[in-house]
């Protein structure tokens, strides 16, 4: 008896110790990083590598304007009776914009047509006279001073005709500016005079937008400025989308910068527009200097970005040195790091000029906590059994007993809970050694 005893001591003893080893396992492997080499896996998201076509630009916002603007003075001072167009009409060439009061101008239109009528008479009258005169001097029936006389008042009244017609064009082209008109086929742009104003010379009663075309100008500091060239093509997007509402090219560059400002003003003449283009439209102007086709591409999101600091000996600055990788999805299980040499970037692409090839998976999901070797879970697929910490259902008889076809003890265990699982094998082996 005092065998049998020593013996189930002995047992009891090797199923503390066993389980206390089952237990420091679990938690040593619970306590392993997230993501680490050997640890749990991390779940991530990849997107194969393609080649795609990718642009060097430069953005730049700029005011969308016509390329001539007129603005419209009165010719004549009087009161304004009627205003027959406004704020943003479309207007073409002769059309009645505004009437001024008339009556002035007419009464002094119908005189200088009496006037003008007189000097005519008169001129007609005189040109006679001199002809008569003209051939009695020859014939020597009058002397040269009554010729001379004669000559006289035929070359006054000429000129007081001639005076006539240029009062009468004169009043004629004030009777005729009391309307004002459109000079050009365009949109006003504002309106400056009301009803019962005093119409003056020499201030603009309105502008209007001479629709032959539109512009933009874009003000970049030197480096680009320096890049771009007459003749390059350029996208317009309204600032707050991403719609694309106008296609131009540059056509004028200023040849130095602003003294002020250090800018450099550059023109782009749109050369397609849509309906949404209007004078005043704030819009992004994309300008491409190059293009790249079947190049690889992949999101900027998806590189990390690590950053050295870095002293120069010889002029102890500081610089920052920065190089960019990735992560590979090796099969459906690792995590492979692999640096990358950057090429074009066009908003949230980047070309890759080295460091992967097309059909490669990289992770763009999950990535931030990867090391070069994590064992990952890919999104979307089926997780492995031994990923899911061993819960395998296992078949038990009816007894209770285990089945030899079942797992091991500990994936028993974690399937029943940790406790029972080892209880039963500790006891096994406690009546094998009885």
């Amino acid at each position: 008896m005092k065998k049998i005893a020593s013996l189930s001591v002995t047992a009891f003893i090797l199923t503390i110790l066993i389980t206390g080893c089952g237990f420091d396992s679990e938690e040593e492997s619970g306590s392993r990083g997230f993501g680490q080499r050997g640890g749990q896996a991390t779940s991530v998201e990849v997107l194969e590598v393609r080649q795609s076509s990718i642009a060097d630009q430069i953005r730049s916002f700029g005011t969308i304007q016509s390329q001539a603007v007129v603005d419209l003075n009165p010719q004549v001072s009087n009161r304004v009776t009627e205003i027959y167009a406004d704020l943003g009409d479309s207007v073409r060439t002769g059309d009645r914009l505004a009437k001024i009061y008339e009556l002035p101008f007419r009464d002094a239109y119908e005189q200088a047509q009496a006037q003008y009528r007189q000097s005519r008479v008169a001129f007609v009258r005189d040109s006679i006279q001199f002809k008569r005169q003209e051939q009695l001097f020859e014939s020597g029936a009058i002397s040269n001073l009554e010729f001379d006389q004669a000559r006289a008042t035929y070359n006054t009244a000429q000129a007081q005709l001639e005076a006539s017609e240029a009062s009468l064009t004169n009043t004629r082209e004030d009777l005729e500016n009391t309307v004002l008109r459109s000079p050009v086929n365009g949109v006003i742009l504002s309106r400056e005079i009301d009803e019962g104003d005093i119409a003056t010379t020499g201030t603009v009663a309105f502008t209007i937008a001479n629709l032959v075309g539109y512009e933009t100008r874009l003000f970049m500091p030197m480096n680009d400025w320096n890049a771009v060239s007459v003749g390059l093509p350029v996208d317009l997007q309204l600032s707050n989308s991403r719609q694309s509402i106008a296609r131009g090219v540059i056509s004028r560059i200023s040849p130095q910068l602003n003294t002020e400002t250090g800018l450099g003003e550059v023109v782009v003449s749109l050369v397609e527009v849509t309906p949404m283009v209007r004078p005043g439209v704030l819009a992004e102007s994309r300008i491409t200097l190059e293009t790249r086709d079947n190049t690889v591409v992949i999101p900027r999101a998806s590189m990390i970005e690590n950053v050295e600091t870095y002293i120069e000996p010889e002029t102890n600055t500081v610089e920052l040195r920065r190089n960019y990788s990735v992560y590979v999805a090796q099969g459906d299980t690792v995590a492979v790091r692999q640096n990358l040499t950057l090429g074009l970037e066009q908003g949230e692409r980047v070309e890759i000029l080295e460091g992967l090839a097309e059909g490669q998976r990289i992770i763009v999901t999950g990535q931030s906590g990867l090391r070069d070797g994590s064992r990952i879970r890919i999104a979307g697929q089926e997780t492995p059994a031994e990923e899911r910490g061993g819960t395998i259902d296992v078949m038990e008889p009816a007894d209770g007993s285990v089945s030899e076809d079942s797992p091991s003890g500990r994936s028993d265990s974690t399937a029943r809970g940790s406790g029972q699982g080892r209880g039963n094998r500790s006891g096994a082996q406690s009546n094998g050694n009885n």
